[in-house]
């Protein structure tokens, strides 16, 4: 569920209520080196306060909307409600699930996991908390409606291109060592993050009929193999705008504004990209920073090649 820096806000804004999704926020940013100036500055001042060094950001700060009072609960019943979501994932997905984080949002807390092996990927789940009686409704763990389905038909297709995301791996490996960029920190993405098979350097979401095959097959059985997953699945019937792969870096120096020549370099890059995942790629360049109550840099500054002008790999 994200197609570029825009995707991302508006999940996590939506939601997380109803908690807040992964990232998706569509850009109407379409061309890579265009930025633009806030219309408000005491806005973005008041905005800029939060922002952190990516470097120094671990989820530590993460909040939302109307948050305040369930999150004091959510931290007291730390342990029941780790139990009652692992339990949620068992029961309706099949899945075992490592709790990394959870953030009181409005009516209960937004928890965030991470799957136990494969198919490995990120998401949340919402339980909902009685604050009058400060009881934490462990029967009532719920998730956004395709949130789930959309994370573990992205480890799938990691499993099945699990080559090419390999050499995705090192390509954007050598690339943070060739310019002066970096990623997320993994404690980062593990507090903060509901954006199905992610790393440090890139987050995926699958869609559309793919995204119901893999799951309906993986609901199935959910103990296949790669080479399972591989004689199942007929990548030549794949519309690669099914599967949303989005490259997102950070400039390394602190106070350094995103450089239109790395991200060029980055498009240029990805475009000639043989042997990488098949999918619809965007591109991100932000600041140095990220907000702390967020987990993403929504400035005007950052750079992007994204929705609606993706770079199709087939």
């Amino acid at each position: 569920m994200k197609y570029g820096k825009t995707m991302m806000a508006l999940a996590i804004g939506m939601s997380l209520i109803l908690g807040g999704c992964g990232k998706m926020n569509i850009s109407d940013n379409n061309t890579e080196t265009e930025s633009k100036t806030p219309n408000n500055k005491e806005e973005s001042n008041v905005r800029l306060e939060n922002y952190v060094r990516v470097q120094d950001y671990t989820g530590e700060g993460y909040k939302l909307e109307n948050g305040e009072k369930t999150d004091k609960i959510a931290k007291t019943h730390r342990k029941e409600i780790d139990q009652a979501v692992k339990d949620f994932f068992l029961k309706n997905y099949k899945t075992k699930v490592i709790v990394h984080n959870a953030v009181g949002n409005v009516d209960g807390a937004t928890v965030f996991v991470e799957s136990v092996g494969e198919p490995h990927f990120h998401a949340y789940a919402i339980i909902p908390i009685d604050t009058k009686n400060k009881k934490i409704m462990s029967e009532n763990v719920w998730s956004q409606e395709g949130q789930i389905e959309d994370a573990i038909a992205t480890g799938i297709y990691a499993m099945i291109f699990d080559e090419e995301f390999k050499k995705l791996d090192q390509y954007v490996g050598s690339f943070v060592k060739e310019h002066p960029v970096v990623g997320r920190r993994i404690e980062a993405v593990n507090n903060t993050d509901t954006g199905g098979f992610s790393t440090p350097y890139y987050y995926t979401t699958s869609k559309g009929e793919l995204c119901d095959f893999l799951f309906d097959k993986y609901m199935e059985n959910p103990k296949r193999s790669n080479e399972e997953w591989k004689t199942l699945f007929d990548k030549k019937s794949l519309d690669p705008k099914d599967q949303i792969i989005t490259i997102e870096f950070f400039m390394a120096e602190k106070d350094t504004e995103p450089d239109p020549a790395v991200l060029n370099q980055l498009v240029a890059d990805i475009e000639k990209g043989d042997g990488i995942p098949p999918g619809a790629y965007s591109v991100l360049l932000n600041d140095n920073t990220l907000d702390k109550t967020t987990g993403i840099n929504s400035k005007d500054s950052t750079l992007e090649r994204a929705y609606p002008n993706f770079i199709i790999k087939k």
